[in-house]
């Protein structure tokens, strides 16, 4: 069936609140150099998506004004290629693919560059598929990276990371312990503590309830997190500060609670700790491909029906805690038709999700 001329799309009217995502009708783009066209059968809802629409995260020079950071579908054309090599010159129309993108996924078609494609797993649907991108470049990135990454978690070391229920506490706490990391987490009720546990997290914390810098330094004999995803800032900045091991690495990707804080350095200086920060959509497209090959190379045989059962890890730190690494499946709260973006929007905007948001085209 030839492609037609015009698709679906969510348009922002001007920023604002979820009510400004309007479904509209756009040509379809064409693939450029080195990219291809993609028919999405879902897109990924992101907290960066949010922020864009409040006029609070404008897109790269470049990228498409159409929301949207991820998708899964199959490949229906390809632009020219600059150069082939050998380990990304396979795609061919038809391929089922998941891809990290600029902009554009809230859409019926959406553009990728060909070297931030990932094969889907066979373990998965399109659907499953297109939870992955976002969440599993931004955590392979920030924890496991070692080239051009922040946090580069060694064997014996211990992860905390923070809203443990959202697209990345979830991917974090699946892939790190997967990997043979310990993972303590945070969440905002008992509940979703509960979630965090079943995920694989060796210690939840309900933030509301415990003071997690406290419970940190029990769980762990006094050693601390040697490091620590912050999506929260605020208030946390500081806390994280005094919950850190000597010489960890503190990585903030978000900011919920404001990015402007009064800190004190001295444990800075006297735990000889990193504090840094990272984005993801501005970075070159050589250090994605990087990404992207690593993900490849190192993560996706875990996306399995058979999972992990077999394997059992002790944890000697923790409370000398045994459990089994369960499968790698995205945890996904809820799905959307495209034309409800809104919707999708406002459950994001509300925190109650455990995992991730999906835009779908029926």
């Amino acid at each position: 069936m030839p492609t037609p001329k015009t698709m679906r799309c969510i348009e922002i009217t001007k920023p604002g609140s979820a009510e400004m995502l309007q479904l509209v009708q756009r040509p379809i783009p064409k693939p450029g150099l080195n990219e291809v066209l993609i028919k999405v059968s879902a897109a990924g809802v992101n907290r960066p998506d949010v922020f864009q629409r409040q006029g609070l995260y404008p897109p790269p020079q470049g990228a498409s004004d159409i929301l949207g950071l991820e998708v899964a579908g199959e490949i229906v054309a390809m632009g020219s290629i600059e150069k082939v090599r050998k380990d990304q010159s396979h795609w061919q129309v038809g391929d089922q693919v998941c891809a990290l993108l600029t902009g554009g996924g809230y859409a019926e078609y959406a553009i990728a560059h060909r070297d931030l494609c990932l094969p889907i797993p066979k373990a998965l649907t399109p659907i499953e598929a297109a939870a992955l991108p976002e969440t599993y470049f931004t955590v392979w990135h920030n924890i496991f990276d070692s080239v051009f990454g922040q946090g580069a978690i060694q064997q014996g070391e211990t992860l905390l990371v923070h809203a443990g229920t959202s697209g990345i506490g979830t991917t974090a706490i699946q892939l790190t312990t997967a990997l043979g990391y310990r993972v303590i987490t945070t969440s905002s009720n008992d509940e979703k503590c509960k979630q965090c546990l079943e995920l694989g997290a060796d210690i939840a914390i309900n933030c509301q309830s415990e003071d997690f810098v406290s419970r940190v330094k029990e769980v762990t004999h006094g050693h601390g997190a040697d490091v620590i995803l912050d999506m929260v800032g605020g208030g946390y900045v500081q806390k994280n500060i005094r919950a850190a091991a000597f010489r960890g690495r503190i990585v903030s990707i978000a900011f919920l609670r404001g990015s402007k804080v009064d800190i004190d350095l001295m444990p800075v200086m006297l735990k000889q700790l990193i504090l840094t920060g990272s984005t993801l959509r501005s970075r070159p497209v050589e250090e994605k491909a990087h990404i992207a090959k690593a993900l490849l190379e190192n993560t996706w045989h875990l996306f399995s029906k058979k999972g992990f059962g077999n394997k059992t890890l002790e944890n000697k730190s923790l409370k000398s805690k045994k459990h089994k690494n369960k499968e790698i499946i995205p945890r996904i709260d809820k799905t959307f038709p495209l034309e409800k973006a809104a919707d999708a929007h406002l459950l994001m905007e509300s925190n109650q999700h455990m995992g991730k948001i999906l835009l779908t085209n029926n």
